[in-house]
C-alpha cells in the first residue's frame, strides 16, 4: 500500500535512494510561466524531475477551453513512462505554494488509476527549513518504462452538464470554488477577462486548507471545515472548480484527508465557463 495523500519531509528523506520512488518538482507561477522551470534548473530536491504545468500537465488552449485543458491521456502516460514511472512507482510531487500546483499531478495520476502519489507536506519551504539535501545538477537518467493508465471520466464534470443543471433548476451537483473570496465575489480578477462566479456555487478558498507554514491542516480541522461547507451533502455531489481546474484539486485533496471521498473536478472551471458570454455569471457573496 503506497502513500496516496501526503508525505512528510523526514519520510521522503529516508527514501531518496529508493529506485521505486520518483519525485517531481511542480513549482509554477501563472504570472511568469518560465519561473518554476528556471528555479528547478538552479536547485531542486535530489533527482527530482520537472513537471511543467502548461507543457507537460495540460493540453493546448482552444477557443472553447479553459486555460489548462486536461492533457491527452496517452501523451501523459508516455511522459510518465519516459520518466521511469510504472504502476509500481511511488510518486512524490512538490511545489513552493502550499501544494497549489503539485495537486494537478496528484489528481492526474489518480485520474489515470494510479493512487500511489503523495504531496510533500509543506513543500519546498519545509524541505529547506529541515536542512535536507538539495541538488544543483540535473536529475540522473532513468530507464523509460511503459506506464499503463486509463482515465476515469466519471471524475470529470463538463460545462454542458453544469449548464444543463442550471437551466433545469437542478441541485444534484454542488460547485465548490477554490478561488479567493475577492475573485469569487467579482471584486477582483487578476487573470480572467470576466469577474464573478457560476450561479449556485459555494466558495471555499483553498487557503483555508492550510496552516500558516503552508502545510495541510489536521484531519480533524479539515473535517470540521468541510462538514460546515457541505452542510449534510454527500461528498460525491461536490464538484471542485477554480480558475482553470488546477487549484481546485487542492480542495479535493483536502476532502480526501478529511475522509470525504467521491468529489469530482470541473476541469474547465471559470476560464472555460466564461468562453460563452450567454452563460450566466453571478457576483457578490
Amino acid at each position: 500500500m503506497g502513500l496516496d495523500t501526503l508525505v512528510r519531509c523526514a519520510e521522503l528523506a529516508a527514501r531518496l535512494d529508493d529506485p521505486d520512488w520518483r519525485i517531481f518538482d511542480c513549482r509554477f507561477d501563472l504570472a511568469a510561466p518560465a519561473r518554476g522551470e528556471q528555479a528547478h534548473a538552479e536547485t531542486h530536491l535530489p533527482d527530482a524531475f520537472y513537471a511543467h504545468l502548461d507543457r507537460d500537465l495540460s493540453d493546448p488552449i482552444t477557443p472553447l477551453s479553459g486555460r489548462h485543458p486536461l492533457p491527452d491521456p496517452d501523451r501523459l502516460c508516455d511522459w510518465l513512462g519516459s520518466h521511469g514511472v510504472s504502476r509500481d512507482t511511488q510518486v512524490i510531487v512538490y511545489d513552493d505554494t502550499g501544494g497549489t500546483m503539485a495537486v494537478r499531478l496528484w489528481w492526474l495520476l489518480r485520474w489515470l488509476g494510479h493512487d500511489r502519489v503523495a504531496i510533500l507536506d509543506g513543500g519546498w519551504q519545509a524541505w529547506g527549513q529541515a536542512g535536507l539535501p538539495l541538488q544543483t545538477s540535473p536529475p540522473g537518467a532513468v530507464e523509460a518504462v511503459t506506464f499503463e493508465g486509463s482515465p476515469d471520466w466519471q471524475q470529470v464534470v463538463t460545462t454542458d452538464t453544469l449548464n444543463r443543471q442550471l437551466q433545469e433548476g437542478g441541485d444534484a451537483l454542488q460547485l465548490m470554488d477554490a478561488r479567493t473570496a475577492e475573485r469569487f465575489r467579482g471584486e477582483a480578477e487578476p487573470i480572467d477577462p470576466v469577474a464573478g462566479h457560476i450561479p449556485g456555487a459555494m466558495n471555499l478558498p483553498l487557503q483555508d486548507n492550510l496552516n500558516q507554514d503552508g502545510s495541510f491542516k489536521s484531519k480533524e480541522a479539515l473535517q470540521t471545515l468541510y462538514a460546515e461547507a457541505l452542510a449534510g451533502r454527500d461528498p460525491d455531489s461536490i464538484v471542485a472548480m477554480c480558475g482553470s481546474g488546477v487549484t481546485a484539486c487542492h480542495n479535493l485533496l483536502a476532502m480526501e484527508l478529511a475522509g470525504l471521498h467521491g468529489g469530482r473536478l470541473y476541469a474547465g472551471s471559470w476560464s472555460e465557463w466564461i468562453r460563452d458570454p450567454l452563460r450566466p455569471v453571478a457576483t457578490g457573496g
